[in-house]
């Protein structure tokens, strides 16, 4: 024991109060930095067959989950499945236009784009695009639709209000997802050039090529229209924040396994990553310059692909149960674990 201005003071006492002080620090800054999302519900699909992009729609409230064949449509106000849009041939996404009453559906395997009546759901018209159509934005800036066709490495661009194919842009590599700034100005990830090209939307002319350099095989990308930041994601578990007026890398972020989609929410400022390890990385804007991982969520093996409602910051990711991997064989090396039956769901993913 000591004695200090006449108050004697237990040393032990003083050093355990300094550790739970510090220990108290911690987790108050630990709590801080958390943003409890997580797996709030199973939306029951069911049915056979694999799965690509899914898209909300803000205006109707309604969810567009593509599988196998078709794109289911779920109210998102009772988190029922309220009808189907079927018939079709390697089906991966979607873009709605909702000026039009139409939606844009990719096939992957007739290399056709599906036009549907978004009030009855029916395909109403077919239009033929390049090879392998993939990814599909609709433009609300030029009310044009941009076809990304794998294949061919280009993209077929459809004027909305007439469903015609009004010209076909060379890429110079293999497209994957792609954003809008609203004003004149669309991106798409190249996976196989590790670039994130520009295009104007007006000319359809290529204004930029941005190296995302240590990057790897990009795939999903989103986009914060108010501050210019891309935020494309990569399959070497990197994530990078690209400048949308000038290309300049302004940060470069570790996320999970198997990455394919992206979001972002601008009510939050949050980025999301869908990681098919089963996993959802979430980073924080901290500010249009600084950026950190804020959490790892936890959600299922195979949720590649993810979506956001922006009113209710509530995220959407598809996946299925999957049965054990086969013994690999001469003529097939790499074997995939099988998709069981009638387990296909839609995560509902919220804080």
């Amino acid at each position: 024991m000591t004695k200090r201005n006449g108050t004697v003071v237990n040393g032990r006492f003083v050093v355990v109060a300094l550790i739970v002080g510090i220990l108290l620090l911690v987790c108050t800054a630990g709590g801080q930095n958390k943003t409890s999302y997580h797996v709030a519900k199973k939306i029951q699909v069911g049915g056979d067959g694999g799965w690509d992009y899914l898209s909300y729609d803000v205006q109707t409230h309604r969810l567009f989950v593509s599988h196998s064949d078709r794109f289911v449509v779920i109210s998102t106000d009772s988190d029922k499945v309220v009808g189907e849009i079927e018939k079709l041939e390697g089906v991966h996404g979607i873009a709605i236009a909702n000026e039009f009453n139409r939606g844009f559906i990719s096939n992957g395997t007739s290399s056709v784009v599906s036009v549907v009546d978004m009030k009855t759901l029916k395909v109403i018209n077919k239009i033929p695009v390049g090879k392998k159509p993939d990814a599909i934005l609709y433009d609300v800036f030029s009310h044009r639709v941009f076809v990304y066709n794998g294949q061919s490495e280009n993209a077929s661009v459809i004027d909305a209000a007439k469903g015609n194919v009004i010209a076909t842009v060379p890429l110079g590599g293999k497209p994957e997802f792609s954003v809008t700034d609203r004003k004149g100005h669309i991106f798409v990830n190249l996976e196989d050039k590790n670039e994130i090209v520009g295009i104007d939307a007006s000319t359809l002319k290529i204004f930029a090529r941005w190296p995302l350099k240590g990057g790897d095989e990009p795939t999903g990308l989103a986009i914060d229209v108010d501050h210019h930041r891309l935020f494309s994601v990569c399959h070497n578990k990197w994530m990078f924040v690209v400048d949308s007026d000038h290309g300049s890398i302004l940060a470069k972020l570790p996320i999970g396994d198997k990455v394919d989609g992206c979001a972002f929410d601008p009510g939050t400022g949050m980025v999301f990553t869908s990681n098919g390890e089963g996993t959802i990385t979430i980073i924080r804007e901290e500010s249009p310059s600084t950026f950190s991982v804020a959490e790892t969520v936890s959600t299922q093996l195979g949720a590649k692909t993810i979506t956001i409602d922006p009113e209710t910051h509530t995220l959407y990711l598809p996946t299925a149960e999957y049965g054990p991997t086969p013994a690999a064989t001469a003529g097939t090396p790499a074997p995939k674990a099988p998709i069981l039956s009638n387990t296909f769901v839609v995560l509902k993913v919220t804080k």
